[in-house]
């Protein structure tokens, strides 16, 4: 059997934490980096071991997911436009809300789903993330029916997460999150913001590691895939 997959990621708050990229996928020998808030026109297609896999396109800053080239055959792409939120409709047309990557699994000789998902900003409500969530997976089912599936990102969801949870479990997915807070911009104001959403996989730890220059923090996700 092939080993977990390290997956992180991290909203890089308007693309200000891009420098750090390098450091982490070394550090911890990352297979897929799936970042949010990243200035799309500005990202390599390589970073250390790590090829662009895609990129969102109609808003510069969005979505890009990476991969280790070694280890993992691309076999699609797609970007998902999701219900719009007020902020959206009045600041800047950020509809394209997740980024999802078909990865042929050379070690696990599978196919899985990897997916990098930001959620409408706290101006919304907690009932269009839901509908937003529902539909990412929804998206993600068609993409690759019953594929082991890991999507994770900035959910923007730090209250009332036992009724996601619950609302997840009757989809088929499995909700996660990590040890510490993943949100920390003012000295008294933190949470957890970035989640991990699953199915038909094992997801064996999440960490939330160091602060760099975002407000947020990355987290690491490791999964392994169901037998």
């Amino acid at each position: 059997m092939g080993r977990e997959l390290n997956i992180i990621s991290y909203n890089l708050r308007k693309h200000h934490a891009s420098g750090e990229l390098r450091d982490l996928a070394r550090l911890y020998d990352v297979d897929v980096f799936c970042l949010q808030e990243c200035d799309t026109e500005d990202m390599p297609e390589r970073i250390d071991h790590l090829v662009l896999a895609d990129s969102t396109k109609t808003n510069r800053l969005g979505l890009a997911l990476y991969y280790r080239d070694d280890r993992f055959d691309l076999v699609n792409t797609r970007v998902f436009a999701l219900r719009k939120s007020m902020h959206d409709r009045v600041m800047a047309p950020a509809h394209e809300r997740l980024l999802a990557a078909k990865l042929f699994d050379k070690e696990l000789d599978k196919e899985i789903l990897v997916g990098s998902f930001h959620a409408a900003p706290l101006t919304a409500t907690n009932s269009l993330r839901r509908k937003q969530i529902a539909a990412a997976h929804s998206a993600l089912r068609i993409m690759g029916p019953g594929l082991p599936t890991v999507m994770v990102g900035d959910y923007n969801y730090p209250w009332f997460r036992a009724n996601l949870s619950e609302r997840m479990e009757e989809s088929g997915y499995l909700l996660s999150f990590s040890d510490k807070p993943t949100y920390a911009r003012y000295k008294y104001f933190k949470g957890h913001f970035d989640f991990v959403t699953s199915a038909h996989t094992r997801i064996a730890s999440i960490d939330t590691l160091p602060q760099g220059e975002s407000d947020h923090l990355p987290i690491l996700v490791r999964a392994g895939v169901e037998d």
